[in-house]
């Protein structure tokens, strides 16, 4: 079973999600936009190639070469089924999976931009954050659980005017900021 203690407090995680905000490049700024922009679009159903790099070049630059293994039919196919609200958490991440150079945490990325009132970023900053570390499907289910409670909560606000406008994306910026925040306290041994 997995068990999730939030490290940081629940006073800073607000502070933390715009603090995120404020230290990113303008580059990784762009790119986050743009991802949510071509998450959206996919959502309206434009499952195309070029959307699906846009997304992948947020989270993984170096992975993008790898999307064009896919043939036209299975990019649409998989992420036909990633935007479809109907879809179990379970289906969404299998489709994208499928995909040559999609892992889980890239799937995750691509859900969260198309559905970001739904999904979050398994991402290791956020994970570290959480006390945690371990990746599959199940995990993430129980991980989205988790972040959707927190949201729910009402602990962070949406953070209108940014891409992913929504309480799970603050969340997981104020997450990953905590983390980076923290990097200079783990020193290796």
């Amino acid at each position: 079973m997995a068990y999730f203690e939030l490290q940081p407090s629940e006073a800073d995680l607000q502070q933390l999600a715009e603090k995120y905000w404020q230290e990113a490049s303008e580059r990784e700024r762009q790119l986050e936009k743009a991802a949510f922009e071509a998450g959206q679009a996919i959502r309206e159903g434009d499952y195309s190639l070029p959307n699906l790099e846009t997304i992948v070049r947020w989270k993984s630059e170096r992975v993008v070469h790898y999307l064009i293994g896919n043939s036209n039919e299975n990019l649409k196919k998989a992420l036909k089924i990633a935007a479809a609200p109907e879809s179990s958490v379970s289906e969404a991440v299998n489709a994208l999976t499928a995909l040559r150079g999609i892992d889980l945490p890239i799937a995750t990325a691509i859900l969260a931009t198309i559905h970001p009132d739904r999904y979050a970023v398994l991402d290791y900053r956020a994970l570290e954050a959480l006390g945690h570390s371990r990746h599959d499907v199940d995990f993430y289910e129980k991980y989205l659980g988790f972040f959707r409670h927190l949201s729910e909560c009402g602990i962070v606000k949406p953070q209108t005017n940014l891409p992913g406008d929504t309480p799970l994306h603050a969340l997981e910026r104020a997450l990953w900021e905590w983390s980076r925040s923290h990097a200079s306290d783990r020193v290796a041994v």
